[in-house]
This record gives C-alpha cells, sequence and structure tokens, in this order.
C-alpha cells in the first residue's frame, strides 16, 4: 500500500467540487463550527477513523453556533478533499434538527443516529465513515461543513427522498437558500 501511495501522492480531488463550492450552498452569513476532539486544520485522533485501520469510526464531537431565524433544517457534510479522485469522497451526508447545537462522539452512527439527527447515504455507505486514507499517499483534510437551511430538504415537491438519493445528486439538487454555513477541517495521515 506505501508504493500505491506514494504513486498516486500528486493525484488530489482538491476543493473545487466539495459541497462548500456549489453556488447553491453559499451564504453570506457564517457560523462557526467547533470540535473538542481537534482544532480547524489539526489531526484527528485514531478513534474517528475507520475501524480496517485501527480506529473505532466514532463520528467526533462537532458544536455550532445559534443558526439564523428562520432555518428549518441543518445539512452536515463531510468530504476528503484528497482522496485520488476527480471528486472528493464525502465520508458523511446528514441532515440534523436546528434546534441542536452540538453532536456527541458517535451521534453519525448509521444504526443509531443521534436524536434529531438523519443520516443519508455517502460515497462509501450510510452515516460516518472516518478517515482511511492510502498508506504512503500523505496527509487527507476531512472538511466537515455546515449549512442552514431555510427549507427542509424533505419538503420540496418533485425532488428525490433525501435519504434515497446519491450524495452528489442530493447536494447538485439542494434549491432551499442557505442562511448560513460553516466548515472545520481535520487531518490523518498514515
Amino acid at each position: 500500500m506505501t508504493l500505491l501511495g506514494r504513486i498516486l501522492h500528486n493525484r488530489r480531488a482538491g476543493e473545487a467540487h466539495t459541497a462548500w463550492n456549489l453556488p447553491s450552498l453559499h451564504s453570506a452569513e457564517a457560523l462557526t463550527l467547533t470540535s473538542r476532539d481537534f482544532g480547524d486544520g489539526e489531526p484527528m485522533p485514531l478513534e474517528h477513523c475507520l475501524k480496517n485501520i485501527g480506529g473505532a469510526n466514532l463520528s467526533p464531537h462537532l458544536a455550532w453556533t445559534p443558526p439564523p431565524a428562520g432555518t428549518a433544517q441543518l445539512l452536515l457534510v463531510m468530504e476528503d478533499i484528497d482522496v485520488p479522485l476527480a471528486k472528493p469522497a464525502v465520508h458523511c451526508v446528514a441532515l440534523i434538527d436546528p434546534a441542536a447545537r452540538h453532536l456527541e462522539p458517535g451521534a453519525l452512527d448509521a444504526r443509531q443516529p443521534a436524536a434529531g439527527v438523519q443520516v443519508l447515504r455517502s460515497t462509501i455507505g450510510r452515516g460516518y465513515h472516518g478517515p482511511g486514507p492510502i498508506k504512503g499517499h500523505g496527509p487527507h483534510h476531512y472538511v466537515f461543513q455546515l449549512f442552514a437551511l431555510a427549507t427542509r430538504l424533505d419538503s420540496t415537491p418533485g425532488t428525490a427522498r433525501p435519504d434515497r438519493a446519491r450524495p452528489r445528486a442530493l447536494l447538485s439538487a439542494i434549491t432551499a437558500p442557505v442562511l448560513a454555513r460553516a466548515r472545520l477541517t481535520g487531518t490523518f495521515e498514515r
């Protein structure tokens, strides 16, 4: 695996195709997103990584400032922007009740999500899928992006149900105004 990582070292998806850069998900207003498990740009602890590399695949603690009045739903997207593909890998997509102000560790579990959390499909499966980059590929950046939506995704007539949609199709189809947004980046390297 180390050889493969070195061969693909310069191939990375980048930020151009992240949810953050989709025109429909822009907002002038900002939220603040933090974690007590890691700071912005800092390494994520092993417990939040995939089990096959020694982690527990436990989603991290996340907290945010109150969203603006009129927020109907929060959308959380986690993407690996360093995966050696054309677009970032979506590691988690979840809809969160706007009254929530934080998620405890493990709240994004596919089998038992926290109250007020609906986990959706990601590139890898349903629920949270932690870091597990190719060995020797260098540091990977995992971008947690939180969007305050003015309307619920499941209330838009004529659109696919959020729980059935593929992540890129879901993100591209969002037409609800974004009232505010925030991002937090954790890193991991093998």
